[in-house]
């Protein structure tokens, strides 16, 4: 059984930083792409950053570019997301999913999410 769970959300102020884990299991996960997206309140899904198996390829969004940073530990089953200056306009859940190719916005598998709220 394919499983991804997300954890390391919460509230934090603008400025602040949280970092996102997200394990996985059920699958080769050192041999994939991964990627994590997001859903803000009223809005669609948005992608927000991808990285490759190896880790040797990574790309953001514009509206998180150089803001957050994507990496994975394969020997733990694990990708996170680091970000930093956050805003209020990142408040949103986030989804890891397994993309069905480098940079695809379709998905093999997703997570339930962890929230983030970005307020003051």
């Amino acid at each position: 059984e394919v499983q991804l769970v997300e954890s390391g959300g919460g509230l934090v102020q603008p400025g602040g930083s949280l970092r996102l884990s997200c394990t996985a299991s059920g699958f080769t996960f050192s041999s994939v792409a991964m990627t994590w997206r997001r859903q803000a309140p009223g809005k669609g899904l948005e992608w927000v950053s991808a990285i490759s198996g190896g880790a040797d390829m990574t790309r953001y969004a514009d509206s998180v570019k150089g803001r957050f940073t994507i990496s994975r530990d394969n020997a733990k089953n694990t990708l996170y997301l680091q970000m930093n200056s956050l805003k209020p306009e990142d408040t949103a859940v986030y989804q890891c999913a397994k993309p069905k190719s480098w940079l695809s916005r379709d998905y093999d598998y997703w997570g339930p999410g962890t929230q983030v709220n970005v307020s003051s």
